[in-house]
């Protein structure tokens, strides 16, 4: 069976196991801020396990793609070299949620494994490992499954209680319990013990299946109880089973990845069939390749830079196979054909994914440059024969220049590398990262606020209700009184909660001799808590409540929030379908859109944006609101908005009709009646905040028109100032410019005959030392870029010299030093600025023929001048 038919045949076994197949969520856990990458099937289903998402199913099942390559999982370097690491891989999982438990969950995974009517492995290279104390697992595989009871086996604790390879736990808090993983033997030709022993490290017993029961709930004090639903969560990996299926020891070897390594040796025309380089770039295009689908991009921080990581990682390796340009760019064809089937939306975005690897191709071309400069700059100022580790590091870290490659070039001149302090700065940087990604939520907290609030608040900003739980500091309280700042949740609420961009809604809370002044809305699991002040009387639960929403700042929510579905529809017929929603905020005051594109909008694009958008507000469409089957809306096209989780059934906001149909989106929000609501649409700025990410911010309604009288107002103010016409502000303006363009210039050149001219009258101040000129001197009234062309002027003079020119502006002081090349083997410029900066409270550093530094104690300057003729001769 190939990769594919295995996947499939997973997923149809257990849909006839009355499992519903779910789709695999994105690499950007939703759920999740803990976590860097969905690295598990399980991730999607958390908030399943710990009850406070509630789905229409019980069973569920997944071929769920998956990243380790930063925070808790990195093995990132063993990539590639290794049988079975890789960056992405596809986990195949089961799942119960408070359903079936432990015997369904063995005898599915068994039968699965075993039947002829499935995979069909021989039951005698299987054995099992269950958790020394689960007497029930272990009883289970041996007496109804039989399994020989020489091959169950017992893993116990290391080191503490429940810390064991078959005891899981989602956190230090919350479910937790045993777990029993299934391995398969690939025979005693390959080195290796069974798991629990010395030797189970070894390749020859490999883990196939892990069954993960979820049986108790761990408190902060360690104490375990029963949770109220046990439930299972299931996974193997689809490489690995693909490997046992097929016959081969390495993951490297099954048909996915062999087809992506003909493409690797196509694209970068090796010769060298045996190199590990080539499974390298086949793992990590398809880590980067996804994680580019669901909406990362490379950057220099969090997801971003481990992408970026990954890349560069892998065009390396291509470089090492004998690529010569671009190449990486061009394997996500391959791996289209490969899994576009199982993953449509690879086929849908791969332009834009071949366009985000391209430019980072071109980007790193640009680093690598870059880092060979920073590299020859370091070079040239050592004092001994080895680059230290701290620049190894930096290189590698800051700019992503290669290692290997900075062991290439030490080696071409003769210089060797500090690898223990390489060692210690990556040691660090992982302990940070590692740190990072561990889970520090206490989970029991999430299931602690046990209500389910109805929102009311599309009908009507009105409601009647007595509050279920009062919160003050986090806690519940009996009452809150005035001047208590704290919290309420009620049952029914007109007050929107904070979500999908939109802010929590204000207002206030009362009845008779009672105030409370809501400020935000927010949600906690199902609950709406509503944030504010008691201003009057005294608040316990058994007072009926009138609660009423500011109404004046939920409509001009609104319009921003029906606004912004117009903005992303325009963006993706206007700029193109690869935009995408990045995030959003929308208040009362304006909104927010960011969205992925590779590089600035021009005015024409802006006003393009606006037009659209107006010509649909004048044209009043309807807006309306569904709410039907999340299928049944991704079968009409409706968009989902980024990073937001979505129930069964869902809301539909369309604006127009038929033919006039402009926007479709999956959205909780609350939205105006018609369009022409909106009343005017007005962009304000735009502008980049990450990598590849873009962001709009426009105002509507009044706050487009006061934005738009203020603009008059300014540009009323200019024309004044220029003393012409408004109409004719652009070409004052512009002849301004071209005025203030030709003054500096002047300026420049009149800087420029001043430092000629006082450089002609230094050259007299030169004064022999030890043999040689050296000349230290400040020059009045002229910048830093006079200053190293007056240096250049003088060495030129001079012939054979040491020079040291200052230039104090205020109390700043700029410095450049300067060597001829006669002189570099005895004097390094840089050294005599790391001496004078120093006195002047600054520092500087630089090549051994120019350097350049600063200070600000300008008292200090001449004794630092005059210092330098007794460095010339401790020097000589």
């Amino acid at each position: 069976m190939n990769s594919a038919q295995i996947r499939q045949a997973f997923l149809d076994y257990f849909e006839q196991q009355q499992h519903s197949v779910i789709a695999s969520s994105p690499l950007v856990p939703g759920n999740d801020p803990t976590l860097l990458f969905t690295n598990a099937g399980m991730v999607q289903f958390k908030d399943v396990f710990l009850g406070t998402d509630k789905r229409n199913y019980s069973r569920a099942t997944t071929s769920q793609r998956c990243v380790r390559a930063g925070g808790k999982h990195n093995d990132l370097e063993n990539v590639g070299y290794t049988a079975r690491h890789h960056t992405f891989f596809e986990m195949l999982g089961n799942f119960s949620f408070g359903d079936y438990f432990k015997r369904e969950a063995i005898q599915f995974a068994w039968e699965f494994l075993t039947s002829d009517a499935w995979m069909g492995l021989p039951v005698e290279k299987l054995s099992v490992t269950v958790y020394q104390e689960d007497d029930e697992a272990y009883d289970i595989w041996a007496n109804e499954i039989g399994v020989p009871t020489e091959r169950i086996i017992r893993i116990g604790d290391k080191g503490g209680r429940y810390n064991s390879d078959n005891f899981w736990a989602m956190g230090d808090t919350g479910p937790c319990g045993p777990c029993t993983e299934i391995f398969y033997d690939h025979g005693p030709e390959i080195w290796g013990g069974p798991p629990g022993t010395p030797e189970e490290d070894g390749d020859r017993f490999i883990e196939i299946w892990n069954i993960v029961f979820m049986q108790f709930v761990r408190s902060a004090d360690g104490s375990m109880a029963p949770l109220p639903k046990p439930s299972v969560d299931t996974g193997m990996g689809l490489e690995r089973i693909a490997a046992v299926l097929q016959g081969v020891h390495s993951n490297y070897e099954i048909d996915l990845f062999q087809n992506l390594i003909k493409a690797v040796v196509k694209a970068t025309q090796t010769q060298d069939l045996e190199s590990k380089s080539l499974q390298v770039v086949a793992d990590h295009i398809r880590s980067c390749a996804f994680l580019v689908v669901d909406g990362v991009l490379p950057s220099n921080e969090g997801r971003g830079y481990v992408l970026r990581r990954i890349m560069r990682r892998a065009i390396r390796h291509g470089n090492k196979l004998g690529a010569t340009g671009p190449f990486f760019h061009t394997l996500v064809d391959a791996l289209v054909k490969e899994m576009g089937e199982a993953y449509p939306e690879l086929k849908q975005k791969q332009a834009q994914v071949e366009q985000v690897l391209l430019k980072e191709e071109q980007q790193f071309a640009k680093t690598l440059e870059q880092g060979m400069r920073i590299l020859e700059q370091d070079i040239a100022e050592l004092s001994g024969t080895e680059i230290p580790g701290s620049t190894v590091f930096k290189l590698y870290d800051t700019y992503g220049f290669p290692v290997d490659l900075t062991a290439d070039i030490a080696r071409e001149r003769e210089l060797s590398l500090d690898m223990e302090g390489f060692e210690a700065a990556m040691n660090e940087q992982r302990e940070r990262a590692r740190a990072a990604g561990q889970f520090s939520v206490d989970y029991n907290e999430a299931l602690s606020l046990d209500v389910e609030s109805c929102f009311e608040g599309y009908e009507s900003l009105q409601g009647q209700a007595q509050p279920v739980t009062l919160l003050r500091d986090g806690a519940e309280v009996a009452s809150l009184s005035a001047g208590d700042e704290g919290a309420l949740v009620f049952a029914n609420t007109p007050f929107y909660a904070e979500s999908g961009g939109q802010v929590g809604d204000q207002g206030v809370v009362e009845a008779n001799g009672v105030r409370f002044q809501v400020v935000d809305t927010t949600k906690l699991g199902s609950a709406f808590v509503h944030h504010g002040k008691v201003l009057e009387g005294e608040l316990n639960a058994d007072v009926e409540l009138s609660l009423a929403v500011d109404a004046e700042k939920r409509q001009a929510t609104a319009l921003n929030h029906s606004a912004t579905h117009l903005l992303h529809a325009a963006l993706r017929d206007i700029v193109g379908e690869h935009v995408t929603q990045k995030g959003s905020l929308v208040d009362a005051d304006r909104l927010r859109f960011d969205f992925s594109h590779f590089e600035g909008l021009g005015g024409d694009e802006l006003l393009a944006l606006e037009q659209r958008v107006n010509e649909q507000v004048r044209a009043n469409l309807a807006v309306v609101t569904e709410v039907m089957a999340i299928d049944e809306a991704k079968d009409k096209g409706a968009m989902a908005l980024f990073g937001e989780k979505y129930d069964d059934d869902v809301r539909v906001v369309s604006m127009g009709q038929g033919d006039e149909l402009v926007s479709l989106e999956l959205c909780g929000g609350t939205h105006v009646t018609r369009t022409g609501d909106i009343g005017l649409f007005k962009i304000t700025s735009e502008g980049g905040i990450a990598a590849g990410i873009r962001r709009i911010e426009a105002v509507t309604g009044q706050a487009a028109i006061d934005w738009m009288a203020g603009t008059e107002a300014t540009l009323g103010q200019v024309a004044g100032l220029l003393k012409g016409s408004r109409d004719a502000v652009t070409e004052k303006v512009g002849s301004l410019v071209e005025r203030n363009r030709q003054l500096e210039k002047e300026l420049e050149q009149l800087k420029a005959k001043l430092a000629s001219s006082a450089g002609n009258d230094l050259v007299s101040q030169a004064v022999e030392i030890a043999g040689v000129k050296v000349l230290a001197a400040q020059l009045e009234g002229v910048d830093p870029k006079s200053l190293r062309d007056t240096l250049d002027q003088l060495k030129n003079k001079l012939g054979s010299a040491v020079l040291l020119l200052a230039a104090a502006e205020g109390d700043k002081i700029s410095l450049v030093a300067g060597v001829t090349k006669d002189l570099t083997g005895r004097f390094k410029a840089g050294d005599l600025i790391k001496h004078v900066a120093p006195q002047l409270g600054g520092k500087g550093g630089g090549r051994p023929d120019m350097a350049q530094g600063g200070g600000s104690d300008v008292a200090a300057l001449p004794a630092a001048l005059e210092s330098v003729k007794g460095w010339i001769e401790q020097q000589a």
